[in-house]
């Protein structure tokens, strides 16, 4: 079973600039079914954009399995009336995106054995046009290759701040890579031997995945293609602070996992969490008695850290008004991300599971 696996939050990457793209059309761009890729679908409550999710892939791979995470929302029924097979996950289980992914690999092997590759893909995301092919290409040209991914991109970045900074978030390094996200192909016969996700990790399962992929030999991909438009439906504040809350706890859990590896998993990002969210305020609030107040020039710190990561972004290519922007969520989002961190390590301490962290 793939769900025995050794142990999201996405993932931030270096920047790379590309022109935006035009949104893509859900239509079958070549009348050849990829016999050997299957197609995995994961989602909650994702009726609005699960039909354009599914229909993107319809007619092009072998074969497709959702898999529901106790959704209200007629999800399930609307996956059927596709003819779409459908897991719905035990409810007397924590869900988790790694478990639904291995369940749904799982009963599409059951369903297709003669597979090789399979797309992972979230519920609220579409399948670019022309992606599968491009992926599927990719993977039988490159033998070493475990995992391709491509650009995801917001479908809706103007609507508010936080819809943007998923966009930018995304524009990640092309080439051999570290890591993906929740949408990428993969190879099955990488995975299976590693046990596929881990199903205990409420985030960051994407990177931990890929971690134990390179330990054993093979190489992550990201090609320089559209590959699917996200919907992250993020209007308030509110909901990106969830998500930066998120992105802690899977640094946090994946530094104890992987951080005494030779590559030091998420270390430096955790440690960088703790002295910003955590250590400098915490010193220079302490030390007010000791020195009359001056220990608060400790804080300006942060507007130094938001004009040095402003300064690589633009340097990059990046808009003064975009480089700003995610300068500035950089430095904020230090705060729920302490908070994430200290999640998991009370949990962890008092032996319990975090629960997932929803945003939406």
């Amino acid at each position: 079973m793939l769900g025995q696996g050794v142990g999201n939050a996405g993932w931030v990457g270096a920047w790379q600039c590309h022109a935006p793209a035009e949104p893509c059309v859900a239509e079958n761009p070549w009348r050849v079914i990829l016999e050997n890729v299957g197609l995995v679908a994961i989602g909650r409550n994702e009726a609005d954009r699960l039909r354009q999710c599914l229909t993107a892939a319809i007619g092009i791979v072998a074969g497709i399995v959702y898999v529901d995470s106790g959704s209200t929302d007629g999800s399930i029924e609307l996956a059927k009336s596709l003819g779409v097979e459908v897991v719905a996950l035990d409810l007397s289980r924590p869900f988790t995106a790694a478990r639904a992914r291995n369940a749904g690999c799982d009963r599409l092997l059951a369903l297709h054995p003669q597979l090789e590759f399979v797309q992972f893909v979230d519920g609220d995301c579409e399948l670019v046009a022309g992606w599968l092919l491009q992926a599927w290409q990719t993977l039988q040209s490159q033998p070493q290759a475990a995992v391709v991914c491509g650009r995801r991109r917001e479908r809706f970045p103007n609507r508010s701040l936080y819809n943007r900074l998923c966009d930018l978030e995304w524009n990640t390094p092309i080439g051999k890579v570290k890591a993906c996200g929740g949408d990428a192909m993969m190879r099955i016969a990488a995975i299976q031997p590693i046990g596929g996700f881990n199903p205990t990790l409420i985030a960051g399962e994407e990177p931990e995945l890929c971690v134990r992929l390179r330990q054993t030999g093979w190489q992550i991909l990201r090609l320089d293609a559209e590959m699917t438009r996200h919907d992250a439906q993020m209007t308030r504040f509110s909901q990106w602070w969830q998500r930066s809350r998120r992105a802690g706890h899977a640094y946090a859990e994946g530094a104890w996992l992987h951080g005494q590896s030779p590559e030091r998993h998420w270390v430096k990002e955790t440690n960088s969490i703790w002295l910003w969210g955590l250590g400098l305020p915490a010193i220079a609030l302490g030390l007010i008695p000791f020195t009359h107040g001056l220990s608060l020039l400790l804080l300006l710190g942060y507007p130094l850290l938001t004009y040095r990561t402003y300064r690589y972004l633009h340097a990059q290519g990046h808009s003064a008004k975009d480089a700003i922007l995610y300068a500035l969520s950089c430095a904020i989002g230090k705060f729920p991300n302490v908070l994430g961190q200290l999640t998991f390590h009370l949990n962890t301490r008092l032996g319990q599971r975090s629960p997932v962290i929803e945003y939406k």
